[in-house]
């Protein structure tokens, strides 16, 4: 993992995100923490150090992902890596025939607009500030990562939102890698299975041993500290380009 490198990344003050937050000021780089006001954001960066800065943003709003993109540049000098790990879920069924209800069309829009639109707003602005690093020796100019899930291919019940929102992802990743290349910058999208995140936290504790169970090997849920892990592995690896690689212990989900 270069020394120098500045990231930006969504979601950044818990779970998935705040574990690549840590990885990469722990190895050498900088990192910028995209995450909500009212997020943890700000003690965060604090207790990392002065190579890491909390940019409040929600990430459907354009001028608060530039002003994010703005302070990772204005910070650290530039912006190498983007990785999206903001997300949102709801947990409905498409028609609740008991109660003669169909799923709030509110809620489906707002998973689709924070995990898709969220995401691709975020990929763009950042494409923009990459495109203006010096290439190195191959040709490389940054690297992007976004987060989908199993749940873009094994969709639970209750899940049509966050099933389509994270297929979204999935769809999206060989199209933004070609447009990017002759620019030199990479687009990846990791599929976690079921990792100890506060969206599994909510979920009472005999459910989550449950869920563990279901994991052929490992047998558990995995580390968000795991997923920093492939994060790295990603960035140091430059043939891995346009793929959507999944991270779930071999976990195929049951309806």
């Amino acid at each position: 993992m270069s020394q120098g490198m500045v990231g930006l990344v969504t979601g950044g003050a818990s779970g998935l995100g705040r574990a690549t937050v840590e990885r990469l000021v722990q190895s050498g780089a900088s990192a910028v923490i995209v995450d909500l006001p009212s997020s943890d954001g700000q003690a965060v960066a604090a207790s990392l150090g002065n190579r890491c800065a909390f940019a409040p943003a929600d990430v459907t709003s354009e001028a608060e992902v530039r002003s994010a993109v703005s302070l990772a540049k204005e910070k650290f000098g530039k912006l190498d890596l983007a990785v999206n790990c903001a997300g949102i879920a709801v947990a409905v069924k498409t028609y609740n025939f008991k109660k003669d209800l169909p799923h709030s069309l509110e809620d489906f829009q707002r998973v689709i607009n924070v995990n898709i639109a969220g995401s691709f707003n975020v990929i763009r602005l950042a494409a923009g500030e990459m495109g203006k690093n010096e290439p190195d020796p191959d040709g490389h100019r940054g690297c992007i990562i976004n987060t989908a899930s199993v749940a873009a291919f094994d969709g639970q019940v209750g899940q049509a939102a966050y099933s389509a929102s994270k297929g979204g992802i999935v769809g999206m990743t060989l199209p933004i890698a070609r447009d990017l290349a002759p620019m030199g910058i990479r687009v990846i999208t990791i599929a976690p299975g079921l990792f100890s995140t506060p969206l599994l936290a909510s979920l009472p504790e005999k459910v989550r041993s449950f869920l563990a169970r279901q994991v052929p090997f490992p047998s558990r849920l995995g580390d968000p500290a795991e997923f920093a892990h492939l994060v790295t592995c990603l960035v140091e690896n430059p043939m891995i380009n346009g793929e959507v690689i999944r991270l779930d212990g071999a976990i195929r989900m049951q309806p």
